[in-house]
């Protein structure tokens, strides 16, 4: 019978974010969705890396599909994964010391099948072996693997990670975290996000609340608006199921863009440490009002149901911007605009802070200020980390002339990266340590779907829009009076030797 998993002293807890430089276990690594996209693009190139890094322990991987696999086979696999979609050249020393620590075992075989290779394994490594079991496959194959996992016996002395998007609705949601939790262990349940595993994303945190210069003017009272911006230039192929099944809010803004906001919104947390840090970004979404069907713009890209497994009368959303706002002392007044969709003009991943306008009397007309728009702090969460602030300055010569000039700083000019992990190793890693800090709670979640209801239920018209524009024209009524910060007048500057 299945009940809540007793607490044991040889299983992990919750560990706070400074544990990361403590030895970790053996481990057993069970990947559910082996064979997927997810699985060869970032999974299994970044196990590769983590190992090749020194970062994981002793393991075996032991990878889960609905294929008919041999041991080989999956190795096979594995090998034009890394190959394809690695870092780094895949030598064949490294690959022997990777291919010979995995290994398959089909859904076919069932619970006890699963029990076998994985005992096996385990003895292998020794009995204070751990388990992680990574769950990447679809939401409504989670929680029928959830249960295999306790009839298979795999519960003691493990931690799940669970793909986004977790739930499709309140009602889902509440259901797969009442099944998780009849097995699991809360803190043994990790709910991916992997934005947030991002070292920009991170270093938001750091920025906020290690310098004096901009803690005491994040709020409403210099801070005009927020836009968080993720455009992709990817079209759906090779996802029509899933992506029918889920359209763009569901798959991007619940599970990606409002933790984004979270991190912008929060209050400073009383540690950098995974309790604090949730319980101050739980506080921000239940500030957050429910969001209204008359904010909220969806699209669909002009021949989205041209594609195989999209049904030809299809609603689905592959656009959607937004306004979000925040009912609390700090964020009051100030609104939020989220917006991402597929087969747009570009693919970026942006937080853009407006500055409130200071008065601009004394200013002789022509002067050129406030012609390009308020200040802005600007965060580039792609892999190349960047961050730009703007602002007027005097133009050179006569007179009182201005011009926007920008201050700016990237990844490349600290010489460290070759120390930044990519967001799906930095999560396992986390995980495996069992740091919460980047994660997604159960209670936070639930909070998300909640205040999504209303557009959930009463979803606006889908507008159609051409491939490699910026979404629906009605987006700019959204944002009316100010404007969408992409795209930027002007771009990043190249790096220089």
């Amino acid at each position: 019978m299945m009940g809540m998993v007793e607490m044991r002293d040889d299983e992990p807890t919750d560990a706070p974010a400074a544990s990361v430089t403590a030895p970790l276990l053996p481990h057993v690594i069970v990947l559910f969705g082996a064979t997927g996209d997810l699985a060869r693009r970032k999974l299994l190139p970044g196990m590769l890396h983590l190992a090749e890094a020194g970062l994981l322990p002793d393991y075996r991987l032991v990878g889960v599909a609905t294929e008919e696999l041999s041991h080989d086979d999956f190795r096979a696999l594995a090998r034009e994964a890394v190959e394809e979609f690695g870092r780094a050249k895949v030598t064949d020393s490294s690959w022997h010391d990777f291919g010979r620590r995995l290994a398959y075992v089909p859904t076919s075989a069932g619970p006890a099948g699963l029990r076998e290779q994985v005992l096996l394994h385990e003895k292998e490594l020794g009995r204070e072996a751990r388990h992680l079991h990574y769950l990447s496959i679809p939401p409504t194959a989670a929680g029928p693997v959830v249960r295999m996992l306790a009839e298979a016996d795999l519960v003691d002395r493990a931690r799940i990670i669970m793909e986004k998007p977790f739930g499709r609705d309140l009602e889902s949601a509440r259901a797969l975290n009442a099944t998780v939790h009849q097995i699991f262990r809360e803190d043994q349940v990790f709910r991916i996000d992997h934005f947030l595993g991002k070292e920009a994303a991170q270093n938001i945190l750091a920025f906020r609340f290690a310098n004096g210069l901009f803690e005491p003017i994040w709020n409403r009272d210099h801070i005009d608006h927020v836009q968080i911006d993720v455009p992709e230039t990817l079209s759906v192929d090779g996802r029509a199921a899933f992506y029918e099944e889920t359209g763009a809010y569901r798959d991007m803004v619940v599970t990606h863009l409002f933790q984004i906001l979270a991190f912008i919104a929060m209050e400073p947390p009383t540690a950098l440490e995974p309790k604090a840090i949730s319980e101050e970004k739980n506080k921000v979404f239940r500030a957050m009002l429910p969001i209204n069907p008359a904010h909220v713009v969806r699209g669909q890209y002009e021949g989205y149901r041209s594609t195989a497994g999209v049904d030809a009368r299809s609603q689905t959303e592959t656009f959607v911007a937004l306004r979000a706002d925040i009912d609390n002392w700090r964020w009051a007044g100030v609104p939020f605009f989220l917006r991402t969709g597929k087969q747009l003009a570009e693919g970026a991943r942006i937080v853009s802070i407006a500055f409130r306008e200071p008065p601009k009397s004394m200013f002789p007309a022509g002067s050129g200020v406030g012609t390009e728009g308020p200040d802005h702090l600007t965060f580039d969460l792609a892999d190349s980390s960047k961050l730009s602030l703007s602002f007027y300055g005097k133009r050179p010569g006569p007179g009182m002339k201005l011009d926007k000039l920008s201050l700016q700083f990237a990844l490349h000019e600290t010489g460290r990266e070759a120390d930044v992990l990519e967001a799906y190793e930095r999560l396992v890693h986390d995980a495996m340590v069992g740091d919460h800090t980047l994660f997604t709670s159960a209670e936070g979640i639930e909070r998300l779907w909640e205040i999504s209801r209303p557009v959930l239920s009463e979803p606006p018209v889908t507008l159609p829009y051409w491939s490699g524009s910026w979404g629906p024209v009605t987006i700019d009524d959204l944002i009316a009076p100010r404007s969408w910060r992409l795209p930027f007048r002007r771009g990043w500057r190249t790096p220089t030797a």
